[in-house]
């Protein structure tokens, strides 16, 4: 029988990356819960997981730190006995007008955004299998350019280019290296500070008519990182219902 594939999702005590988790472990993987902060949300997931019959375990590291990066990657291979997936969804969004955007909100971004994901990029082309899969988050708004997303994008903008390098890096492994970039999603991150009629704009601009669900970048990431995704390389998927 084939050893049980294992992914390692960051940030996925809620919202989109929970999703990820829960559809991943409904595939037959086991996971790797990631968090940075409160261990409750992430505790709950692991084991609501196990308790369906998967595994699961949940581990704190903050991802801008390389070597809590290190160790997310040996808990799981010591959990696990080795890692196939990496999905790269730990991230920040706090808006600002260029000239009104301080340091602090710059480096926060490009710590967590550009360098954290490179230090799962940078883990993950050393340890995971032959034949592995890895997504990191891009975003539909490296496309939209709309204003205050300046300093977001720009990280954003910066994990496509690792993307693709790192696909002719790892192609000789039988690695596959994607990114998503998903529009309006029906999330905290997406949802604090705005009002319903910025909501309401948002949802406009959409052709179909709603707001994404976690469950909608959940679907798409489980085709990158299943049987029916191993063709697609080096590409980044704008899952945005049409937005753009």
């Amino acid at each position: 029988m084939a050893a049980m594939r294992t992914a390692i999702v960051t940030g996925s005590s809620q919202g989109i990356g929970a999703a990820v988790a829960e559809r991943l472990a409904r595939d037959g993987l086991a996971v790797t819960v990631n968090y940075a902060g409160s261990e409750a949300p992430a505790r709950a997931l692991a084991d609501g997981i196990v308790a369906r019959g998967g595994q699961a375990i949940a581990v704190r590291a903050d991802i801008s730190d390389p070597a809590a990066v290190a160790r997310l990657f040996d808990e799981t291979e010591r959990a696990f006995g080795g890692i196939d997936v990496l999905v790269n969804n730990a991230g920040i969004m706090k808006l600002s007008p260029l000239a009104q955007t301080d340091d602090g909100l710059f480096d926060r971004h490009v710590a967590v955004n550009l360098k954290g994901v490179f230090n799962g990029l940078r883990e993950g082309a050393r340890r995971i299998r032959e034949g592995g899969r890895i997504v990191s988050f891009s975003s539909s708004v490296v496309g939209f350019y709309q204003p205050t997303y300046g300093v977001y994008a720009a990280t954003k903008a910066g994990v496509e280019a690792m993307t693709h390098i790192l696909t002719k890096e790892l192609g000789p492994r039988g690695i596959t290296v994607n990114a998503i970039a998903p529009g309006p999603i029906a999330t905290k991150l997406f949802l604090d500070d705005k009002t319903d009629e910025q909501v309401a704009q948002v949802t406009k601009m959409i052709p179909l008519g709603r707001l994404g669900a976690p469950d909608d970048i959940a679907a798409a990431i489980a085709f990158l990182v299943g049987p029916d995704g191993g063709w697609v390389n080096g590409q980044v998927l704008r899952a945005n219902g049409g937005a753009i």
